[in-house]
């Protein structure tokens, strides 16, 4: 059966955004949705299917809140996943996407939205508890988050320092033979950490910082010892620590800071699944309450659409 729906959008200036270079985006969504869409002035006419209208409706007010909200611009990876989750949340969404009433981080040189129902709740959480697990699979957004949250308490000086952290497993005893300084032989295991920082505050920025140490990127082992106030610090790859070393992490927390440990249960380096301290840690402390623990999944990753299909192959497999 036949449908149209008429949208109206607010703010002229940001349709460019929306619609793409020269209306890429719209020629997109009509190709996946197989429906016909017509833009004039403020004014965008959908007709075709009354499903597929309906998604498209929904799809376009989404993706004008995003940019609304901040978003410069709207990809077709953008565009595939918000079709994904209008579909998997036929009989509970709302209409009003998922980030529309929910936080919005503002950083240096983007602005970072949740995307997913989980999402969602991890960045309330990481508001709310001074400690927080986010366990899930690579791509869904919970080290990134979480990244994007320290940058954005600094920046509104909630807090004055960010240390991230990661377990340094695979390099083992063969650490000390790697060429350079201690930094060098460290650094291609913090690169994940860097390249976020870097899509979030000016390269300048992020060099200074770190010459102040407001920003400190660190091996797990370098954190024995310390007291860490009004500091948000994460713990990266967290299933790569021994339990001993994430006892230490966690009695780390000082006065006025956070702390958020993120990891992936199904790609443990260490010999035996047993002896990782993420796992302990999370069946310790899960019944406290002023501690956070959100668990992604597959429907929550955000990069490629492939990697979801990947991981289920994989799985699958197993």
């Amino acid at each position: 059966m036949e449908n149209s729906v008429s949208l109206h959008f607010k703010h002229n200036d940001l349709l460019p955004a929306l619609y793409g270079e020269k209306n890429a985006n719209i020629a997109y969504i009509e190709k996946k949705l197989n429906v016909q869409i017509a833009t004039r002035g403020n004014f965008l006419a959908i007709s075709g299917g009354s499903n597929e209208v309906a998604v498209a409706a929904e799809l376009l007010e989404t993706l004008y809140n995003k940019v609304e909200q901040g978003q410069e611009s709207i990809s077709h990876e953008d565009i595939k996943f918000a079709i994904q989750r209008i579909d998997s949340n036929t009989n509970t969404r709302t209409g009003d996407g998922v980030s529309q009433s929910g936080h919005v981080l503002h950083t240096r040189k983007k602005n970072i939205f949740a995307y997913t129902e989980n999402q969602q709740k991890y960045l309330e959480q990481l508001n709310e508890k001074d400690i927080v697990f986010g366990i899930g699979v690579a791509g869904t957004g919970k080290t990134y988050l979480a990244v994007a949250m320290a940058v954005t308490m600094f920046i509104e000086k909630k807090i004055e320092r960010i240390i991230l952290t990661r377990p340094v497993v695979e390099a083992g005893e063969k650490l000390g033979f790697l060429p350079g300084d201690i930094r060098e032989k460290v650094d291609p295991y913090l690169q994940p950490l860097y390249d976020a920082l870097y899509e979030m505050l000016p390269a300048e920025n992020v060099e200074r910082y770190i010459a102040t140490k407001e920003i400190q990127l660190a091996p797990l082992a370098f954190m024995r010892g310390r007291t860490l106030n009004k500091a948000f610090v994460i713990l990266d790859e967290a299933q790569n620590a021994s339990i001993t070393q994430m006892k230490m992490f966690l009695t780390r927390l000082g006065v006025g800071s956070k702390m958020v440990i993120t990891g992936d249960l199904s790609q443990i380096d260490l010999p035996s699944p047993a002896q990782s301290g993420l796992i302990d840690a999370i069946e310790k402390l899960k019944h406290l309450q002023e501690i956070g623990i959100v668990r992604f999944n597959n429907t929550d990753i955000v990069r490629h659409s492939l990697i979801g299909k990947i991981i289920d192959a994989y799985e699958q497999s197993h």
